[in-house]
C-alpha cells in the first residue's frame, strides 16, 4: 500500500481498458504492465506447468521469482494450453472481452496453433494486436531467435559501450527488452486513439521488433554516418558530444557523474571548483573546442574533484546549480530523500511474499494517477475466478485442470 492510501482505489487514466497478455519473458509483458500501471485491466495467460520463462530467471526468494513479481504486477493470471482445442475454445471465450492482445511468439507460431489474425478478428473485429518479436514479422531474419543482447549488439549500441582501447561491453541489464516494451505500449495507445477517432476502423495489428526499437534510440548515429561517414566508437565514460563529461573519483573513493552539456553549466562548474579562469581559456571557449581538447579539460576537472569528498562535492555543485549525481547502487536509492519524497519506491502486497517494494508508476498523473495494486500472480492464481466468469461450472474447471488444459 502506498503512502497515498490503498492503491486499489486508484482508477488510473486507462481505467476500462482490457488487455490480454499472452507474451513471455520481458518486452511484451513489460508493454502490458505499463498499461496496467495506468489503470488497464490485464490478464496474463501462461502455459500450464512451468509457465512464462521469466519465472525461471533469478533472483529468487524461497523459490519465488522476484523479477516476475515486478514485470507482471497489476495482472491477474491464468493458464491455458493453446495446443489443444479445449484451450482454443477458452481463448475464443476470452477474446470478446478484451480491447488489446499482446503476444511475442515467433512469426507464424500462433498461426500454426490456429490462432490466426483472421480467426482473432472474426471473434473480435476491434481487437488491437501487439506482436513483439526480435526481428519483426517480415524480412530474412524474421524467424531467427533473439534476445535483448542480440539487438543491442546488432544496432550499434554495444559497440559504443566500453573503454576506447577495450572490447565492446554489454550492460548488466536487457535494455533492448525495456525499450521495445515502451515502443509497444506507445503503439497500443496510438492504435486505440486511431480507433477512437475514426470509429469504424478494424482493430490494428502492430509489428514491434526489438531490433527497430533499439535502433530508433540510437538517434544521431545513422545520420552521422550518412552525412559525415563517421563510425562512432567507444569512449569509456567520456561524453562524446560535450566536455567535460565523465565519471570522477572523489577524495574518499566515491564516484560522481558530471556532464557540462551547456555553456552555462560549464561556467558554473568552473566557478564551483574555484577555476573561473578556465572560462576564458582559448582552448575551452565553446563546447566544440572543449570536445576537441577533451583530454586537457578532463584532466583538470579530475584533479579538482579529487580534492573533495563526495559530501563536499555535492554541496558545492548543488550551490552552483551544476547537474551531477553520485554513482548510486540500489541501496543508496533506498536511502535517498528525493526518491522517498517522490514515492518512487512503493510497498506492494503480494500473495506469496507478503509485502514487497518496487518502483512506483511513471509518469505521474495529477487527476487520475495509476498505482501498483499488487505484485505478479503465482501461476494459475486466477483460473477459477476468470473461467467461472466465462460461465464454466466448477466441475468443468476441475476437469480442465485435471486434463492439463489449464
Amino acid at each position: 500500500m502506498s503512502e497515498n492510501g490503498d492503491p486499489s482505489t486508484f482508477a488510473g487514466p486507462l481505467n476500462g481498458l482490457r488487455v490480454l497478455d499472452m507474451s513471455t519473458v520481458y518486452a511484451g509483458p513489460f508493454a502490458a504492465t505499463l498499461l496496467g500501471d495506468l489503470g488497464a485491466e490485464v490478464l496474463k495467460v501462461e502455459q500450464p506447468g512451468q509457465g512464462d520463462s521469466l519465472r525461471g530467471l533469478p533472483p529468487y526468494k524461497d523459490g519465488v521469482p522476484l523479477w516476475w513479481k515486478v514485470t507482471n504486477r497489476n495482472k491477474r493470471g491464468v493458464t491455458i494450453d493453446f495446443h489443444r482445442q479445449e484451450g482454443l475454445d477458452l481463448l475464443a471465450k476470452l477474446l470478446p472481452r478484451y480491447d488489446v492482445l499482446v503476444e511475442n511468439f515467433r512469426p507464424g507460431k500462433l498461426d500454426s496453433w490456429g490462432i490466426t489474425k483472421a480467426w482473432i478478428h472474426d471473434i473480435n473485429p476491434e481487437l488491437t494486436i501487439l506482436r513483439v518479436t526480435g526481428f519483426g514479422q517480415t524480412g530474412p531474419y524474421s524467424h531467427r531467435p533473439g534476445f535483448a543482447r542480440v539487438f543491442e549488439a546488432m544496432t550499434g549500441f554495444t559497440n559504443i559501450c566500453g573503454e576506447a582501447d577495450g572490447p565492446p561491453l554489454h550492460l548488466g541489464f536487457p535494455i533492448a527488452d525495456a525499450v521495445a516494451g515502451l515502443f509497444g505500449a506507445v503503439g497500443i495507445l496510438a492504435a486505440l486513439y486511431q480507433r477512437h477517432a475514426n470509429g469504424a476502423l478494424k482493430g490494428e495489428e502492430i509489428d514491434c521488433s526489438l531490433m527497430e526499437s533499439m535502433f530508433r534510440i540510437m538517434e544521431f548515429l545513422p545520420i552521422e554516418y550518412d552525412q559525415l561517414g563517421i563510425v562512432r566508437q567507444r569512449s569509456g565514460s567520456f561524453s562524446q558530444y560535450a566536455a567535460p563529461g565523465n565519471i570522477y573519483r572523489t577524495r574518499d573513493g566515491k564516484w560522481a557523474s558530471i556532464a557540462a552539456s551547456t555553456q552555462s553549466i560549464f561556467e558554473r562548474l568552473c566557478r564551483a571548483l574555484g577555476r573561473s579562469e578556465l572560462i576564458a581559456d582559448e582552448r575551452f571557449l565553446t563546447n566544440p573546442m572543449r570536445v576537441a581538447h577533451r583530454q586537457e579539460i578532463d584532466e583538470i576537472i579530475r584533479d579538482e574533484i579529487s580534492k573533495h569528498s563526495i559530501a563536499s562535492l555535492c554541496d558545492i555543485l548543488d550551490e552552483h546549480e551544476v547537474g551531477f549525481s553520485p554513482i548510486y547502487d540500489i541501496a543508496d536509492i533506498f536511502q535517498d530523500p528525493h526518491f522517498a519524497a517522490r514515492q518512487a519506491l512503493v510497498a506492494v502486497p503480494d500473495d506469496e511474499l507478503g509485502t514487497v517494494r518496487m518502483q512506483n508508476v511513471a509518469p505521474v498523473f495529477s487527476n487520475s494517477p495509476g498505482a501498483v495494486r499488487h505484485a505478479g500472480p503465482y501461476i494459475g492464481q486466477h483460473n477459477d475466478e476468470v473461467f467461472a466468469s466465462l460461465g464454466l461450472s466448477q466441475e468443468e474447471i476441475t476437469s480442465l485442470r485435471e486434463s492439463g488444459v489449464i
